[in-house]
């Protein structure tokens, strides 16, 4: 049977088609890293990154059109994707050090650094530990900021379910909970976040992973009040209506907390703004790293 529609059957392909870009590996101080490539060397560069138990696939929808002005990188985390998988508990100290040594690798020496969930969390660490290394700073639906046993609980249920079994149910609903609206799952994602959840070793690396929905160390990773006071970057915290993380008043405490943040709300979204409504995210994405 033919699709009469091909917007009915949206995949990656479909997301980058549009322009040139690459997948590819680098060696990040020995950790073999993947990332998702595009734009020209020279341009700003701008370097995107997933949440927990995600992967760089998250920005397809995105990465071509921040290319037409940055030098764009999205990779997978040090214990994510199909990056290396060290044997040990990722704190939020470890993707800092990741962090940094992907911008060595990559020659970057201040480049823009965007960062959804984890990532945020992420971000907003690396801003505090190397602040010469960052220009603009995007917090979307940041993780650093709550500690929600609910959620918490969630996480680790829906993750440890899917990659327990990954079968395409729990992979699916473990994608679904993200999302505000759960048709925006598609076959494709389901399809590549069941491949890495099937890696050999991922279940071990998954235990890694989730160290920080336990609440002593959540807690210690965790940034203070002071600690959001001390960002001194032009900052964009952008929140939404649907988040299943935390409320939206999470996200308006922390831009008021950041001296130089502004704040952006993205009405009828989920944990995914850059996934699940591209167009709005892409340009308040741009109008802020662009400063227009």
């Amino acid at each position: 049977m033919k699709p009469s529609d091909e917007s009915s059957y949206p995949s990656f392909w479909g997301d980058l088609r549009a322009g040139a870009f690459e997948q590819g590996y680098l060696d990040a101080a020995g950790v073999r890293t993947r990332y998702l490539h595009a734009g020209e060397r020279g341009k700003p560069g701008l370097v995107l990154l997933h949440g927990t138990g995600g992967h760089a696939d998250c920005y397809t929808r995105n990465l071509l059109q921040h290319a037409e002005h940055f030098d764009v990188w999205a990779i997978d985390m040090i214990g994510h994707g199909w990056t290396d998988k060290p044997d040990c508990d990722y704190e939020i100290g470890v993707y800092v050090e990741h962090l940094r040594d992907v911008l060595d690798a990559l020659g970057f020496e201040r480049p823009h650094v965007s960062g959804e969930s984890l990532g945020g969390w992420v971000a907003a660490r690396f801003a505090l530990a190397c602040p010469e290394r960052v220009n603009r700073l995007v917090l979307n639906t940041t993780g650093g900021a709550t500690m929600i046993p609910a959620v918490m609980q969630t996480i680790k249920e829906k993750t440890r379910a899917a990659v327990e079994n990954p079968v395409w149910e729990t992979v699916k609903a473990r994608l679904e909970w993200l999302m505000a609206d759960p048709d925006v799952v598609t076959d494709d994602l389901i399809a590549c976040r069941q491949a890495i959840y099937r890696q050999p070793g991922f279940l071990e690396a998954l235990e890694h992973i989730l160290v920080l929905q336990e609440p002593e160390i959540r807690q210690r990773n965790n940034l203070t009040d002071d600690e959001w006071r001390a960002i001194a970057h032009e900052t964009l915290v952008l929140w939404t209506s649907k988040d299943p993380t935390a409320d939206e008043s999470v996200g308006r405490r922390i831009a008021h907390l950041i001296p130089n943040a502004r704040y952006a709300l993205m009405e009828g979204c989920g944990h995914w703004p850059q996934w699940e409504d591209p167009e709005t995210f892409n340009r308040l994405h741009l109008d802020f790293l662009l400063d227009r």
